[in-house]
């Protein structure tokens, strides 16, 4: 299993600078090596320096031990490579150091000055050293033989180091790029799915909201009107027999009209399939389900407000309905929305001021439509008065709709002591 940048930083753990144990070793294995290394070469230096060989190997053990701290100093590596290049010591200290020195953090000029040095100082050397061995008779091959070698020797020690320790460093680069990318994808995609789930938490929330508010729209017209007539039947029904029939009539005419309405919308929100049915975003499929009741043409439009308001005249307001400008079509949703903000009103003016004188208005302008729904102060006294339960939620729900549409919606009561509801739907 691969791991993210930041786990494998936390995975990782070595002693004093090393990133892990096994580069701590293969580090140390390294400078015991170059450290033999150097202790061998020393004793020809001790011999032409004229020194003990006591003195050449320790000082090789010493000068070669300084592999060891790679990769936290590899400008001293080098730096001592070069100096006791003149010794013929440290070919692997100074392969391995300019290798290290190529594929570090640090800057180029640093890296290519230091490479320069290495390289001046091993073909100096390196001519020299041939220069003397076929002055002594060692080598017999023609003087182009000195700068060939030298130049070879120094290309050979100094280019391939250089160029290998520079594509490792570009490599581990582009990895760490990858890496820290991979990181921050990571946090994004968190980020992200934490988000979707805020925005489907506020769709749900939403969609509940949606649902209640149709269902109060369905429901609380019909069923308070039927409260009415049933408060009217109970009180004539002993002195009036006919009239006692006539509002029963309403009653289950009221009823019969609430339950289709249920059943339409109950019958799309079953519509879906078994896995939509189950699916978790099931309240979602809701309010989507109630939206196509409005789409399919399927609920009600302005064409029904004579008959919205004959059934309030029914249930004994007194209500007025005028229409000014010429009637025309508008889209579904505007035209159920302006249904259901005076449907609401009513049923307000049966639950809190029945007996009240009630104006209905609705003008047809250029780009909107404009409704009213006014009453006046509720007689002290009402026959027709009957304690309706209210969640308060009438006004709300109709302000939600008319917004929801780019529309202005104001309530409040007026000056004469009745109140007031008044919504602009833009026709488009």
């Amino acid at each position: 299993m691969t791991m993210t940048g930041e786990a494998d930083t936390g995975a990782r753990g070595g002693p004093l600078w090393w990133a892990r144990r096994r580069s701590a070793a293969f580090d140390w294995s390294l400078g015991l090596v170059s450290a033999v290394e150097c202790a061998v070469e020393g004793v020809p230096f001790a011999r032409d320096a004229g020194i003990p060989s006591a003195v050449g190997v320790v000082f090789g053990l010493l000068a070669g031990s300084v592999l060891v701290v790679r990769r936290k100093w590899p400008i001293a590596v080098v730096l001592v490579s070069i100096a006791i290049t003149p010794a013929q010591m440290g070919y692997l200290m100074g392969i391995v150091g300019l290798y290290t020195l190529a594929a570090s953090e640090l800057p180029r000029r640093i890296i290519a000055s230091l490479a320069g040095m290495q390289l001046v100082g091993t073909l100096i050397v390196t001519f020299v050293r041939v220069r003397q061995s076929m002055d002594q008779g060692r080598l017999t091959i023609g003087d182009w033989f000195i700068p060939f070698a030298a130049i070879t020797t120094s290309l050979g020690l100094t280019a391939p180091p250089l160029l290998l320790g520079m594509y490792v460093g570009a490599r581990r680069r582009l990895m760490e790029s990858l890496r820290e990318r991979a990181d921050s994808l990571e946090r994004e995609l968190q980020l992200l799915a934490e988000r979707a789930e805020e925005r489907a938490e506020w769709a749900r929330g939403e969609e509940r909201t949606r649902i209640a508010r149709e269902m109060h729209d369905v429901v609380a017209h019909r069923v308070s009107l039927m409260v009415v007539h049933a408060a009217a039947l109970q009180a004539v029904a002993r002195k009036d027999p006919e009239k006692a029939v006539r509002n029963a009539a309403l009653v289950g005419d009221m009823g019969r009209q609430a339950l289709t309405e249920l059943r339409e919308m109950l019958g799309v929100l079953r519509s879906g399939g078994p896995t939509e049915r189950a699916a978790s975003v099931s309240v979602v499929a809701v309010g989507v389900a109630a939206a196509v009741v409005v789409e399919e043409g399927e609920g009600p439009c302005l064409s029904e407000l004579d008959e919205l308001v004959g059934q309030s005249a029914a249930a004994g307001m007194v209500v007025e309905l005028l229409v000014e400008g010429d009637v025309r079509a508008y889209a579904a949703e505007v035209e159920q929305t302006a249904y259901r903000v005076v449907q609401e009103a009513l049923t307000n003016v049966h639950k809190h001021a029945a007996g009240a004188k009630t104006h209905v208005r609705l003008a047809h302008r250029e780009g909107e439509i404009a409704m009213q729904v006014e009453n006046g102060s509720p007689p002290e006294a009402s026959a027709l008065s009957a304690g309706f339960p209210s969640g308060g939620n009438g006004l709300v729900g109709m302000k939600e709709r008319v917004v929801a549409l780019g529309g202005v919606f104001v309530s409040g009561p007026t000056e004469a002591g009745g109140f007031r509801v008044s919504a602009v739907i833009p026709a488009s």
